[in-house]
């Protein structure tokens, strides 16, 4: 547990507040509640190229089971050109916290 001592005032700057760290986490958390990425943004979240990501992580069979929306999953795969992908903020950043080993450990 944190302590703090002080028999001090100490001034809290006019752009930042104190909050409690639980209130930190659950604003967090509810971030990426109800947002959808497109594969641009995975490219930024990832910092991995269209490519890279759709052949280590999309496709193969292993994830793919569980990420199409066709499984029950939250990534929806497009069915002809022209179709965008679509992936459900909350839960793929979850997949890519949980599986990272899996994904770079072939």
């Amino acid at each position: 547990m944190q302590q703090l001592q002080v028999s001090l005032s100490i001034p809290v700057p006019e752009n930042m507040v104190l909050i409690q760290k639980i209130e930190l986490e659950e604003l967090k958390a509810n971030e990426l509640k109800g947002v959808y990425w497109s594969m641009k943004d995975l490219e930024q979240k990832t910092a991995k190229k269209s490519e890279w990501i759709k052949e280590n992580i999309l496709y193969p069979s292993r994830f793919r089971r569980l990420l199409d929306t066709e499984n029950g999953g939250f990534v929806y795969y497009p069915k002809c050109k022209g179709q965008t992908w679509s992936f459900q903020a909350t839960k793929m950043a979850d997949f890519l916290e949980k599986h990272f080993a899996d994904i770079f450990n072939k």
